[in-house]
């Protein structure tokens, strides 16, 4: 069975390259959402096995959602994509619990080694 994967972003074009390399690579992406709030909402609706989330987001940006998700589930899996790869970001994103942090333009090889890794 392929892992379920809620992918949050603000950009709808970075929603759709990131869904279109996760399903060709053989994983379900169940929801998208727009901003942190509705992540965390379809987090709670549809229990994915795996987050793929933005920092930088309208309403409550990724390191929040991140942050209220993992008081929800403990053992979330969080994957940070942002174009934010400043060091202190990085470090607050892992700090907070994300399990790996892509930086934005990614490579596929690199999201989906990010997506391998956390799920394991």
């Amino acid at each position: 069975m392929s892992a379920k994967i809620l992918v949050v972003d603000d950009a709808a074009f970075m929603r759709m390259m990131i869904k279109d390399i996760l399903t060709k690579a053989g994983y379900n992406v169940v929801a998208e959402a727009e901003n942190g709030r509705k992540a965390v909402e379809l987090y709670q609706l549809l229990k994915p096995d795996l987050v793929t989330m933005d920092i930088t987001m309208p309403d409550m940006d990724g390191l929040t959602a991140l942050k209220e998700i993992r008081k929800i589930d403990p053992k979330a899996r969080i994957i940070i994509c942002s174009a934010m790869g400043q060091q202190p970001m990085v470090i607050d994103a892992i700090q907070a619990g994300a399990r790996d942090f892509v930086v934005k333009p990614f490579q596929p090889e690199r999201v989906i080694e990010a997506v391998k890794k956390a799920l394991l």
